[in-house]
């Protein structure tokens, strides 16, 4: 029991620090490190769907290629706008992806195509919408610059709430917030976690004034909503397939699919939200 203890501790504190590290250490180790993370989470999606989805069998190859390249697409469309054409390599993948399934002869075609265009738009698009958060555009004269903070800023606010909802729900929690999905989350821990995620944007906008401090609190709070969601989304698909972990690949904390679950529907959800706000 200690050594788990010890080991998810140190995996945890390891993990943060190369998250922040990447992300502060400029543009290049960003895209580097969320490339790497793209590719990992795609692929353990489609081995996840090959093995408990029966007679399914997703191209697992071209749909790791197409991550990988919808997030370079992104990365260097962000990093040079108004550039054209940084699509047309993933269109082309997702051509092949589809038409594999006339030569492949497997038993579900359909299901394959749904379970590829799914680990597409699931896992890939998430992940490459890091890079619009990550960058900003000015629009006189073109230029790109690289913002850490709003990634960053989104990663804090996941870690804060998934670390409030875990100290008050073991503590605290008798009432559980979504029994049928996951049994152990409670409305106190998903109110501490709240607290936890506001607290934290309330120092961040005191830091970096680039939003106002309503402006960070309306930040959070879309990251507690649809952090939530995604976290209970991936833990209806892991209900479904009768797992605990979506992989092993972090020990102590499971497959890279468990560390960003909250992400996969926060990053559009606070895209769509900064919008709305003309940011």
């Amino acid at each position: 029991m200690r050594s788990d203890l010890v080991r998810r501790t140190t995996t945890g504190i390891l993990f943060v620090a190369a998250t922040v590290g990447c992300i502060m250490g400029g543009a290049v180790s960003f895209g580097a490190l969320f490339f790497l993370i793209t590719l990992l989470s795609v692929y353990e999606f489609c081995r996840l769907v090959n093995r408990y989805e029966k007679e399914i069998r997703t191209n697992t190859g071209l749909c790791v290629m197409g991550g990988g390249v919808l997030f370079l697409s992104f990365f260097l469309h962000e990093m040079t706008p108004y550039v054209n054409g940084l699509l047309i390599p993933y269109l082309i993948i997702l051509i092949g992806i589809t038409v594999s399934e006339l030569y492949g002869k497997r038993a579900n075609p359909v299901g394959n195509w749904a379970y590829s265009v799914l680990s597409q738009i699931y896992v890939a698009l998430p992940f490459s919408l890091l890079n619009v958060l990550a960058f900003r555009t000015d629009d006189a004269g073109g230029m790109s610059t690289y913002y850490p903070v709003l990634p960053l800023a989104l990663f804090l606010f996941i870690w804060a709430n998934d670390t409030g909802a875990y100290t008050i729900g073991v503590t605290f929690g008798k009432h559980r917030l979504f029994e049928r999905i996951s049994p152990k989350k409670s409305w106190e821990g998903s109110l501490g976690g709240a607290i936890f995620c506001l607290v934290a944007a309330a120092v961040i906008a005191h830091f970096y004034p680039a939003l106002s401090m309503g402006k960070w609190i309306g930040f959070a709070l879309t990251v507690i909503v649809f952090g939530t969601w995604g976290d209970l989304c991936e833990s209806l698909m892991k209900r479904h397939w009768g797992i605990k972990d979506s992989g092993a690949i972090l020990p102590g904390h499971g497959g890279m699919l468990d560390r960003f679950d909250s992400m996969l529907l926060a990053v559009p959800a606070v895209l769509l939200y900064l919008w709305a706000i003309a940011f």
